[in-house]
């Protein structure tokens, strides 16, 4: 039992090891019923930024916010957990993570970032680190991140440009302005000959554009939102971290009810919120294996409208 009372122990859900592709793919006619919110006869091409999200995912979304609305209190005790792993199972075998407990929702990549920079300045705080150890990153990382940088690290005593020690890299999955592609596994092996630390790779643009797989990959930590390329509404994105790596003191920066039970389950319940969006990902799944091949199927379809389009 929690301080509120509410039984800490999960039930696990039966969900297929490998999804389903639907029998019957989405034709055109219901393509377009999907996205008949959108505003008409203007292009939407920063999917990058904001995403867009199916009717039937917000269908499913709304669903979610009534149950809270209707009775708060048996939607948090009795529907909350649940829905909140069933989301975490769809992704742990999306991403090919080792344990469901190396998965996390929380809002956004920006979110994640902090989380995992925090973390990191705990360490250069309580005398893990030295003064003027490193963390580094890519030129093109996007100011959010390099403002994170400098708002944790730096303040800790950290540095980030100067390298003696690294502690800590920090790497693009996609880039945003370029938009590239950069070689994560190849340069976290590096990392690794080279004595680094820990790993955090920025996949905010990965999950539904790129391939990605936490076994290959052997990051320490990776995010990456759900509502860019997977079709989930705003706020929903994953914080990856492996268990195998000596990441024992990961705490959101809310701290509630479930501080100390485990980083996934303090990311399920940071106070009164809406919860919707990260309780639909095996909605949003079920739309994506509508597409022939499923996301697979999605991203070589992308990748052949851009090309036809450059």
């Amino acid at each position: 039992m929690d301080t509120n009372g509410a039984d800490t122990k999960i039930s696990n859900p039966c969900l297929p090891e490998k999804p389903e592709l639907s029998p019957t793919l989405i034709s055109d006619t219901e393509l377009l019923s999907e996205f008949s919110h959108h505003v008409q006869n203007k292009a939407r091409i920063n999917n990058g930024s904001f995403g867009c999200r199916p009717n039937s995912v917000l269908s499913a979304q709304q669903k979610w916010q009534l149950e809270f609305l209707k009775q708060s209190d048996d939607f948090y005790f009795n529907g909350l957990k649940d829905g909140i792993l069933k989301s975490r199972l769809v992704i742990k075998d999306l991403v090919n993570a080792d344990h469901v407990d190396e998965i996390s929702i929380v809002d956004n990549a920006t979110t994640a970032t902090a989380i995992v920079l925090q973390s990191v300045a705990w360490e250069f705080l309580q005398g893990k680190f030295n003064k003027g150890d490193a963390a580094v990153t890519l030129q093109y990382a996007t100011g959010a991140v390099k403002k994170s940088l400098e708002a944790y690290i730096m303040r800790a005593d950290g540095n980030v440009i100067e390298v003696q020690k690294v502690r800590l890299a920090m790497i693009d999955h996609v880039t945003s302005i370029p938009s590239v592609l950069i070689p994560v596994k190849e340069l976290i092996k590096v990392c690794r000959e080279d004595g680094v630390d820990k790993v955090f790779v920025d996949g905010a643009h990965g999950i539904g554009c790129v391939d990605v797989d936490m076994k290959e990959m052997a990051a320490d930590f990776y995010t990456s939102t759900l509502n860019k390329w997977f079709f989930c509404p705003p706020v929903a994105a994953i914080l990856y971290f492996r268990k195998s790596s000596e990441v024992n003191d990961l705490h959101h920066p809310v701290v509630s009810h479930e501080y100390g039970n485990g980083f996934p389950i303090e990311s399920a319940w940071i106070g009164t919120r809406d919860y919707s969006a990260q309780l639909v990902v095996p909605q949003a799944l079920e739309f994506v294996n509508r597409f022939e091949g499923g996301i697979e199927g999605i991203k070589k379809r992308n990748h052949k409208a851009v090309g036809e389009m450059g």
